[in-house]
């Protein structure tokens, strides 16, 4: 019989990726919607909604795994007070839903994954090299994702196997942060952000589902890890490899900070910081990236 992989955030970006690849895997699939779908002879939909404290208990009384994606986009509106309250409430509030199942039934899964991001390092700019015992920074970023993990770790206090994945920035086809940037830079009007020397953790969605797939099938593993290529890309270097795809070199002049702090608000901090990564720990797996190579990723998600 089909081990049953329960997901939430299933039918966004990364959902809709790591649920193609779970089926080929092997694996049957549960999604958690606010929407109701029409199941499929592989996707069984349920509805839950957060807000209202609402779940289908058969989602989570079905499954042998869970992978919880779903969190309000963190760069999807300015960061109002009300905002940022939204964004850590749609984290913490949708485990804690999770949690309630599991302990009112006595029920047990192999494994709960759950996303969290390189942001729990915090907006920095600098040389350090982020492993995951580096301390969790006091901005905006960082308690977002220790809030996050804190609520994840709850479902580690039931004694089952939790592992929670500090993701990048995702390279994909046709959607994703670099969707946004498509039409400026296919217009010839790309340029960097601010200095430009700001770090930009990056990983290909292919390597990113990965990551998720070892998560469920390696007992071993457990806590967290970061999922981001090990370079040393910039900002401009993102940039330049970016338009060079495009067939020109970058002559616009860098946009200023001021201009992004005053359309983006405190939310600048997200394209104007940035961070180095390691990924010694998710390599000392066994796990091995497929896309290392900025230009290469770029140009599998741009050309393919």
């Amino acid at each position: 019989m089909k081990k049953n992989v329960l997901l939430t955030g299933g039918t966004g970006f990364i959902g809709r990726y790591l649920t193609t690849m779970l089926l080929e895997k092997g694996y049957s699939v549960s999604i958690l919607t606010r929407a109701s779908k029409k199941n499929t002879d592989t996707i069984s939909y349920y509805i839950w909604d957060v807000s209202q404290n609402s779940i289908e208990e058969a989602a989570v009384l079905n499954a042998d795994y869970i992978i919880h994606l779903a969190g309000e986009n963190i760069a999807d509106k300015k960061w109002t007070e009300e905002r940022k309250a939204e964004i850590i409430a749609s984290r913490e509030q949708s485990i804690q839903l999770i949690v309630s199942v599991l302990k009112k039934h006595d029920k047990k899964v192999e494994a709960f994954v759950s996303a969290s991001g390189v942001g729990i390092y915090g907006a920095l700019n600098g040389k350090q090299i982020c492993a995951e015992d580096t301390p969790a920074a006091n901005d905006f970023l960082g308690t977002v994702c220790q809030k996050w993990e804190s609520a994840a770790d709850t479902i580690g206090a039931l004694n089952i196997r939790t592992v929670k994945i500090r993701t990048g920035l995702v390279l994909g086809k046709n959607d994703g942060f670099l969707k946004k940037l498509l039409p400026v830079f296919k217009f010839r009007l790309g340029s960097a952000l601010g200095s430009g020397k700001q770090y930009m953790p990056w990983i290909h969605i292919d390597d990113l589902c990965s990551i998720y797939l070892e998560a469920v099938q390696n007992s071993e593993m457990n806590g967290a890890y970061n999922a981001a290529v090990e370079d040393d890309t910039t900002n401009l270097i993102f940039s330049k490899k970016l338009a060079k795809i495009f067939g020109y070199s970058i002559w616009l002049p860098n946009v200023p900070a001021f201009v992004l702090k005053l359309v983006m608000g405190e939310m600048a901090a997200i394209v104007l910081t940035g961070r180095r990564i390691s990924s010694a720990k998710i390599e000392k797996t066994g796990f091995k990236f497929k896309y290392k190579n900025l230009e290469t990723a770029l140009r599998d998600c741009l050309t393919n």
